[in-house]
């Protein structure tokens, strides 16, 4: 189940169908998951800038936060994952200056937030190119920009 959480000073920035599209294919193609429980919440900068302080330390607004619920290595599908928030205000500026459909870009933060709810990361080059190659082929699956390029073989 996918459950979507829209507060009520913004609006959401993808539809229902593509949103559930967006996380079934992530999951499907990162750990063959096929009926994955996650919450995707669409909220405003400063409840954003606010959980980014509080559980990452880092007291600035970001575009997407993921909250997961399981231990990584081991995933019960009959659990939920976990939680994502959108900063909606700030998902549309960054499009814009990505001069990309805010619609495709918010779609891509929700595959990268996804693979984060799986495991994955970015932190070091390894695991990045890793995250970075599963980005590009459920984009690519949802028929949508890569969002690296340059990795593409």
């Amino acid at each position: 189940m996918i459950d979507i959480i829209v507060d009520d000073d913004v609006s959401p920035l993808v539809s229902q169908q593509n949103i559930e599209s967006a996380v079934k294919v992530s999951c499907l193609t990162a750990k063959n998951i096929t009926q994955p429980s996650v919450c995707i919440r669409f909220s405003s900068d400063e409840v954003v800038g606010q959980l980014n302080a509080q559980w990452r330390d880092k007291d600035k607004v970001t575009d997407v936060l993921s909250f997961p619920m399981q231990d990584e290595g081991s995933f019960d599908a009959d659990e939920p994952l976990g939680d994502i928030i959108l900063a909606v205000p700030f998902v549309q500026s960054e499009a814009k200056r990505l001069n990309l459909p805010v619609e495709a870009h918010s779609i891509h933060l929700i595959v990268h937030a996804t693979l984060h709810l799986l495991g994955y990361d970015h932190i070091a080059d390894d695991e990045a190119q890793v995250m970075q190659q599963l980005e590009n082929q459920v984009m690519l699956k949802l028929g949508l920009h890569l969002p690296y390029p340059e990795e593409v073989n």
